[in-house]
């Protein structure tokens, strides 16, 4: 039987013996744990010199002897020589110290686990019968990829110190689950306290250990119960108090998502804070529709406005010179405004509109008619937000059916207020 043991070897002298490729893996990895380590070896590969230059590790030339084990915590062996090596456990075996064989992982009174490192969360795998690294390896993989998904509650101890928690700006993407990253996922399963928008995967709540408290602040068009300011007091007096805290965001955080508002204010309030991108509904939404932005002979720009106010001379000059596709966010209930300003501005009455309501979601649905006719056919069959609007060639229904064009374009995208 194996025991798994997490060995504190901070400022502790460790032996390695070997100076190889495999030797130099075992000495990065060991010198995240800063101890003092010595390399035995008559000679150091490129990676382990580089190190001995920087004085990160200390190096004896020539072969190993006993008495370099004497005072060490820990000694792993990696020559290359199965007799050496045996001869290193031996002496180690005397002088009570563990050893690890890396050239024989059965003979040595240590194994190194396989290991993955989630946050500040190592996990390590051993095989509790014969050595099998790969069998470790695999299940080291899997777990991994439990901890990426944000299947496993990763929450520190429930004591709270003051002024150690923290915040974190998750991204939730356009709606759908499975579009928020695996970075966000990650945060969630750290959190103490969520506090969520409206929109966003806000079904992915339901999968939070029953403890986590969920504050829910979300915005609809005109209706703001939670003031920005208040959200930004929520964040700072929860991540005080010691709490990790994720403030779940429906798109991107820093896309019309008032993210940098946020960070301002947890910065000014000296709270750590960090921003998980996500998948934004600007472009998430129209690719569910099968709307490309961007389309080799078609437009090889894209501006992205907000529905909050009229749109700017730049959008309204691209619209009318077919140079760009225009996408609008949050513009449902200015839509018959929009449409008449830009038909007053002379973009063409017959600029194709196609408005995604929940893009991504089951309910997803897609109106399209020419831009003299949006706002009337939008009204008719009741359009609702969420929803983002796209104009231009674009969102002409059956442009995929087509072959490109094969010139060459390049594709920017502008972000306009």
């Amino acid at each position: 039987m194996t025991s798994l043991v997490g060995l504190d070897l901070a400022g502790r002298r460790v032996v390695v013996v070997g100076g190889g490729p495999i030797a130099a893996r075992r000495v990065q990895a060991l010198l995240l744990e800063s101890p003092r380590v010595l390399v035995v070896a008559p000679q150091l590969c490129e990676e382990l010199a580089e190190l001995v230059h920087d004085g990160r590790v200390e190096w004896r030339a020539g072969e190993v002897a006993a008495a370099d084990l004497d005072g060490a915590w820990l000694v792993q062996t990696a020559t290359g020589d199965r007799a050496t090596d045996a001869v290193v456990v031996g002496w180690a075996s005397e002088r009570r110290v563990f050893c690890v064989n890396l050239g024989d992982a059965s003979s040595g009174s240590a194994r190194t686990p396989a290991t993955t490192v989630s946050g500040d969360v190592l996990v390590g795998v051993v095989s509790t019968g014969a050595a099998d690294p790969r069998r470790s390896a695999s299940v080291r993989d899997q777990l991994a990829e439990h901890l990426r998904d944000g299947r496993v509650d990763l929450r520190r101890g429930r004591v709270r110190v003051p002024g150690t928690g923290s915040v974190v700006l998750v991204g939730g993407g356009p709606g759908a689950v499975d579009l928020l990253t695996l970075r966000g996922r990650r945060a969630l399963a750290e959190a103490d306290v969520v506090v969520t928008d409206r929109l966003g995967p806000t079904s992915v709540l339901d999968e939070l250990p029953g403890d986590v408290e969920v504050i829910h602040v979300g915005k609809t068009s005109g209706h703001h119960p939670v003031p920005q300011h208040e959200i930004n007091q929520i964040l700072v007096e929860r991540a005080l108090r010691g709490e990790r805290v994720v403030r779940l965001k429906g798109g991107d955080p820093f896309l019309y998502g008032r993210g940098g508002e946020e960070v301002l204010a947890c910065r000014a309030a000296g709270v750590p804070v960090e921003v998980v991108a996500g998948v934004s509904s600007a472009f998430a939404a129209p690719l569910a529709a099968g709307i490309p932005l961007t389309h080799r002979g078609t437009v090889a720009a894209v501006q992205v406005v907000h529905g909050h106010e009229a749109l700017s001379s730049s959008a309204l000059a691209g619209l009318r010179e077919s140079s760009l596709t225009l996408v609008v966010l949050m513009g449902v209930s200015l839509l018959a405004e929009m449409a008449a300003a830009a038909l007053a501005a002379g973009v063409d009455p017959q600029t194709p509109v196609a408005i995604v309501e929940n893009g991504t979601m089951p309910a997803q649905r897609i109106t399209r008619a020419p831009l003299a006719r949006i706002a009337a056919v939008a009204a008719e069959v009741g359009v609702r937000s969420p929803a983002v609007i796209v104009l231009g060639a674009v969102a002409a229904e059956g442009l995929l059916d087509a072959p490109a064009d094969t010139r060459p374009t390049h594709a920017r995208v502008t972000l306009a207020q």
